[in-house]
Order: structure tokens, then C-alpha cells, then sequence
């Protein structure tokens, strides 16, 4: 059976667009790989008693959760608290993470950075990549930071974690210069003859390159192949701008 996945993203500069969402993305793209299928997204203000609430309904109804945000050191960081309260644990200073910090910002080190050192009580701190760095687990719940240059990293630093049976999804893509009016017989054609293939249909507005992007995606390769070559063959020669 599929494992499935849902990100909690928090933040209220998401909400209020200072700032764009980029770890949904890259989260999407490190599941696919490892065969999890990402099922749900919620974004969230940084206001513990919501947050608490979605990683209780998110945990419960996948089999992994990754929050994105609210772990640094000022006062909208909140998502450690927002956990705890969700488990009914206690938020406890790790002994290891404050020796850490201290380490890193030597004569600079405050209060404020101390703060990063709170987590839930019972947290997993999973090395990855870098020691220095932890990341917090609890259960099957990930706690990773906002900013999209650490949670790509931490992510990959999951990898071993997050790897296990699931075949890694293929995406193969063909790039048409016909309108989705134009090429909607042949789309319903290829979902109806590759049912267990995923068909999606991307429009593009004035772009000079290509008009629509069709994708083909599932476990079996050969399948997504014989999908995009079957989609392929029924336009026009001319009308195939690039595949990938």
C-alpha cells in the first residue's frame, strides 16, 4: 500500500504573501522520488492552539507529516509549543542542541538562540547530513525550518529515513503547441487506455516555446513510456514541440 503524506506549512508571512511557499514544492518532489504519495497541504498563522489542531489531524490521517516553519528564535516561532500541546508533552531543553548552539555562536550566543535548543519532550534528533544540525522527529512527524535552503537540506538528509518499498514515481512529459481544446479527444483517449496512469494537462498563456504541457506519471516506467508514446503518435508530427 501507497505511504501517504501531508505538510503543515506555518507561517504568517505565507498567508500574507511577504514571502512565497518554495518547500512545498521541493517536499513534493523528494516524496515522488521515494514513492510517497504527498495527499494533502495546509497553511496556517503561527497561533499554536490551529497548529496543534492540524498536526493531529494531519499525523492521524497519514502516515507521515512534515511542518514547515516556526522553529527559530523569535516570538511568532511557535510551532515546537503548537506540537508539544498536539501530544500532551512538555517543551524541555535539550542538553545536547544548547551545547551545540553554544559552540556555534560562541561570545554571541544569547537567549534568543538558545531558544532552538527547546524541543518536545521524547524528540528523535536525526543527524542526516550534518550532526551539527539535527532534525526534530517525533513519531511520524518532521519538524523542519522555513527557510527553503535548510529544508532542502534537511530533507535530503531524510532520505535514508523516508526510504522504504515504494517504487519511486517516473514522470515523462510531452510539450505541445496545440490548445487543450485541440488536444482534448486524445488526452481522454490515453486516460481511458492507461487507467493506472496519472494524466495531467498544463496550460501555458503566451508562451512562445510550447502551449501545453502534457505529464504521464506512475511507478511503472515502461507504462508512463507507452502512455506518452501513445499520446504522442496521435498529434499532428508538427505539433510535438519537445518531450521529456
Amino acid at each position: 500500500m501507497t505511504r501517504t503524506a501531508a505538510a503543515l506549512v506555518i507561517g504568517n508571512e505565507i498567508l500574507s504573501g511577504k514571502i512565497q511557499d518554495a518547500n512545498t514544492a521541493t517536499l513534493a518532489r523528494e516524496l515522488r522520488a521515494l514513492g510517497v504519495e504527498l495527499r494533502r497541504v495546509v497553511v496556517v498563522p503561527d497561533e499554536v492552539a490551529l497548529i496543534a489542531a492540524e498536526v493531529n489531524s494531519l499525523r492521524l490521517g497519514h502516515d507521515l507529516l512534515f511542518t514547515s516553519g516556526g522553529v527559530g528564535p523569535t516570538h511568532d516561532d511557535v510551532t515546537v509549543e503548537a506540537v508539544a500541546r498536539a501530544l500532551g508533552r512538555r517543551v524541555v531543553r535539550d542538553a545536547k542542541l544548547e551545547s551545540m548552539l553554544r559552540a556555534h555562536y560562541g561570545a554571541r550566543c544569547t537567549e534568543g538562540h538558545l531558544r532552538m535548543a527547546d524541543i518536545v519532550e521524547g524528540t528523535e534528533l536525526w543527524e542526516g547530513l550534518d550532526a551539527r544540525w539535527p532534525t526534530m522527529v517525533l513519531g511520524n512527524v518532521f519538524i523542519l525550518p522555513g527557510v527553503p535552503e535548510i529544508y532542502r537540506f534537511k530533507l535530503e538528509g531524510l532520505r535514508p529515513r523516508l526510504r522504504g518499498p515504494d517504487a519511486p514515481f517516473v514522470l515523462r512529459s510531452v510539450y505541445t503547441s496545440l490548445d487543450e481544446g485541440a488536444i482534448k479527444a486524445h488526452i481522454d483517449d490515453v486516460v481511458t487506455r492507461f487507467a493506472d496512469v496519472s494524466v495531467g494537462s498544463y496550460p501555458r498563456w503566451r508562451d512562445p516555446e510550447y502551449a501545453v504541457r502534457v505529464t504521464f506519471d506512475a511507478r511503472d516506467e515502461a507504462r508512463v513510456r507507452e502512455a506518452a508514446d501513445v499520446f504522442a503518435a496521435l498529434l499532428p508530427a508538427d505539433a510535438v514541440v519537445r518531450r521529456d
